[in-house]
């Protein structure tokens, strides 16, 4: 692409790749370097609720999607003994037009979707980044292979350990939040109720809550059970977790929920930890996205979905960029979205704190859900792409 700015994202993940098929859409040179030999995902589920679906639905990915993705119309509350908690809201998420449906997708079947998207020779693999050098034109990169590469924009996707992150003079610092997780993967067809497994399931008690979700068009249901701890757990989705362990802390729960514990044939344990907002993201060249840019606790299901937003954001702001605008640009991409995510941060650390609170009335669950439901429909309705194109107008660059 002559005369386009070349861009060199660092991490081949979920929001690497997104951004690689915007940026690209909108006629931009990428290359993406992963440090993975083999292009994989861990199994788990993942959610792309609208505010990310409809970016994905503009490049061409909607036929995909609904191939690999379970429609996410609610959720489902429950109390830990089964009763439904009905707020007065209605269903537990706002309702949105047929143009604008979520999925719950298996995490490796959706990276697959993005990687298959991209030009063959788009993603670098066996590139580990480990050092870059900010230049008055240019960003140097060097690889633990020996390689090396340069271009007008480097863009950090590589995750909470990120390289770039502290390539740039950062560093996050991961606080507990005195809970980790069990997930898991269970085929449908051992649990004899998973084909009413619509939407979203979540059963919540006495410091403890249990999601369910089918993936994988209904083939797959998704675990992710939050329990306290006192003890510093992996911050990895991959630990190995004990059955029994789970068991345990689930013990007089719902039927379906022990059912669900008792079919897994393995389990992992997933530390939960919060990050405060970063200062800044980015330099004159180089900025960050995704998880090296915002992690943020899984209570809203919004990691991938404001990755994507990240990557979508850049794709507009970078349209038609010369090299001398990059600063500006990159500035203005930091505004933008370290306001937002720093939001979403904070619905999902709030959120946390309501699925796991110490409330035995489904009555006052229902309501102070309510009153949440309300509060965070800003996040599914955002354009990303709009919101780029506004501020860029706003500031006359």
């Amino acid at each position: 692409m002559p005369g386009s700015l070349r861009i060199a994202i660092v991490g081949g993940g979920i929001g690497g790749l997104a951004a690689a098929l915007a940026l690209r859409k909108r006629g931009l040179d990428v290359s993406v370097f992963e440090q993975a030999e083999v292009l994989r995902e861990i199994g788990a589920g993942v959610s792309i609720h609208p505010n990310a679906a409809r970016l994905l639905r503009r490049v061409g990915l909607e036929d995909q999607l609904q191939k690999i993705g379970s429609p996410i119309s609610g959720i489902a509350l429950r109390t830990s003994q089964g009763k439904a908690i009905a707020t007065p809201e209605g269903p537990a998420m706002p309702a949105f037009s047929g143009g604008d449906q979520g999925y719950n997708v298996h995490r490796a079947d959706f990276l697959n979707l993005l990687f298959g998207a991209l030009p063959k020779g788009t993603v670098t693999l066996g590139h580990r980044c480990i050092q870059l050098r900010e230049e008055a034109d240019r960003v140097r990169l060097s690889f633990a292979n020996g390689a090396s590469a340069e271009a007008d924009v480097v863009i950090g996707a590589d995750g909470i350990r990120s390289v770039i992150q502290r390539g740039i003079g950062l560093q996050s610092r991961p606080t507990s939040e005195g809970i980790m997780a069990y997930r898991g993967l269970i085929p449908a067809e051992r649990l004899s109720w998973a084909s009413d497994l619509k939407d979203p399931t979540l059963w919540l008690g006495f410091g403890r809550s249990f999601l369910l979700y089918p993936v994988a068009r209904g083939r797959l249901i998704n675990m992710v059970a939050f329990v306290p701890t006192d003890t510093d757990s992996e911050e990895s989705w991959s630990a190995p977790g004990e059955l029994k362990a789970l068991g345990a802390e689930y013990a007089g729960w719902d039927q379906p929920v022990q059912d669900t514990i008792s079919a897994l044939e393995e389990t992992y344990r997933w530390g939960i930890y919060d990050r405060a907002p970063l200062p800044y993201w980015s330099t004159k060249r180089i900025t960050l996205m995704g998880d090296a840019a915002h992690p943020m606790v899984p209570h809203v299901g919004q990691g991938a979905g404001q990755s994507i937003e990240d990557g979508f954001t850049l794709a507009v702001l970078l349209e038609g960029c010369t090299t001398k605008e990059v600063a500006d640009r990159l500035k203005l991409y930091e505004t933008i979205r370290l306001e937002r995510t720093s939001k979403v941060q904070a619905l999902a650390r709030a959120a946390g704190k309501l699925y796991r609170s110490e409330h035995d009335s489904a009555a006052e669950k229902a309501e102070r859900f309510g009153e949440w439901i309300a509060q965070g429909t800003w996040v599914f309705k955002h354009d990303a792409e709009r919101a780029a194109a506004d501020a860029l107008s706003e500031s006359g660059r």
